[in-house]
């Protein structure tokens, strides 16, 4: 089965004149991770020379330097190279899940183009790390799938109209679960459904290293002079923060940069790491991936819904079996801040979650 990759494109010219050159922001990304020019180039297979000419070129069309470079300590980025990484890191995380979701659309194109073979399964799925790693671990042994990442609300509406075989969404554990199921009812009321677990996971806090700010619980996003990235409306994140908020006695709309909308956890650590937010609210893996402390502040538990009719059907079988596997058990354990013990377990899902107080 053909693989497609989509990946983000982008580049700064002058009005008529040339635009950056090429590689040069794959080479200051590398600098950044890699702390040294030399070790860039070899991990893009550059010549140093073709590395230090490029750099060169980009720094004369910006007229500013991009690197600093001292002998025997390797590179650092400018400040202006630091903005461009961090403009980099945003653009991919924002985009990800988008053209990851068209790709797989249009491999399912080329597929029925080439052997009218359509899908067999179709998962569509609130965005998230374990979610990812199940569809990759699919896609690796051969199975035709076709996802599409979306918010819980528009996952479980896609599985009510009949536009998916599985759906993948989430609900908090404790005070938030019955709000969050009855939001949900309007699309899972009165079918007869199962639910397939897939991993326990912890949202919470994102701060900046150190956590400078002295930001520990929610009750800190009242305080004046913070800047808060948020997930974007619809999405089940930002449905757990403002009932917890609300809990607290906070009106959402009072915490400052609460209507700023990213569609992605790791877009919200790359606001919070490049320093265009002082905190924001998200899973522990991104947070993990860009250097911040993350503060744990609620449960919840991920799994993907199907109706009970399909639950023995080839297609189905194969993805419980992909989540009883103790390879991917362990690369899903292996998350911060996620707990795979349960997944590929099968409940009904008016049996699923027990009354809370």
């Amino acid at each position: 089965m053909k693989q497609i990759s989509i990946k983000p494109v982008w580049t700064i010219e002058d009005p008529g004149g040339p635009s950056l050159p090429p590689r040069l922001l794959e080479l200051l990304v590398q600098v950044h991770g890699q702390g040294s020019l030399l070790a860039a180039a070899q991990a893009l297979g550059l010549s140093y020379r073709h590395a230090w000419d490029t750099i060169r070129q980009g720094e004369a069309q910006f007229g500013a330097g991009l690197l600093h470079m001292e002998r025997g300590k390797g590179s650092t980025l400018s400040l202006l190279g630091e903005k461009l990484v961090w403009a980099d890191h945003r653009i991919a995380a924002r985009l990800k899940p988008t053209l990851d979701s068209l790709a797989s659309e249009l491999a399912a194109e080329i597929r029925v183009a080439i052997s009218a073979e359509p899908a067999v399964l179709r998962l569509h799925a609130s965005h998230g790390f374990a979610i990812e790693q199940l569809i990759d671990r699919l896609a690796r042994d051969g199975f035709r799938i076709e996802h599409r990442y979306d918010n819980s609300s528009a996952a479980a509406a896609a599985l009510h109209d009949g536009d998916c075989d599985l759906a993948g969404l989430h609900v908090p554990l404790g005070s938030m679960q019955q709000p969050a199921l009855a939001h949900y009812a309007r699309w899972l009321a009165g079918d007869e459904l199962t639910l397939i677990d897939i991993a326990r996971r912890r949202q919470g806090l994102m701060v900046a290293p150190g956590n400078p700010k002295k930001i520990y619980e929610l009750a800190d996003l009242a305080r004046p002079g913070l800047r808060f990235v948020n997930r974007q409306p619809g999405s089940g994140t930002r449905f757990l923060l403002e009932g917890l908020l609300r809990a607290q006695g906070i009106e959402p709309g009072g915490v400052a940069g609460f209507e700023t909308g990213e569609s992605t956890h790791a877009a919200v650590a790359a606001c919070v790491a490049s320093g265009l937010a002082d905190l924001g609210f998200g899973v522990a893996p991104p947070a993990q991936r860009f250097g911040l402390d993350f503060v744990p502040i609620a449960s919840e538990r991920y799994f993907l819904l199907c109706r009970s009719a399909q639950l023995e059907s080839p297609a189905i079988r194969r993805v419980i079996e992909a989540l009883a596997d103790p390879v991917l058990r362990a690369a899903l354990d292996a998350l911060p801040g996620y707990d795979a013990t349960d997944a590929g377990r099968l409940t009904p899902w008016e049996r699923a979650f027990a009354p809370t107080a």
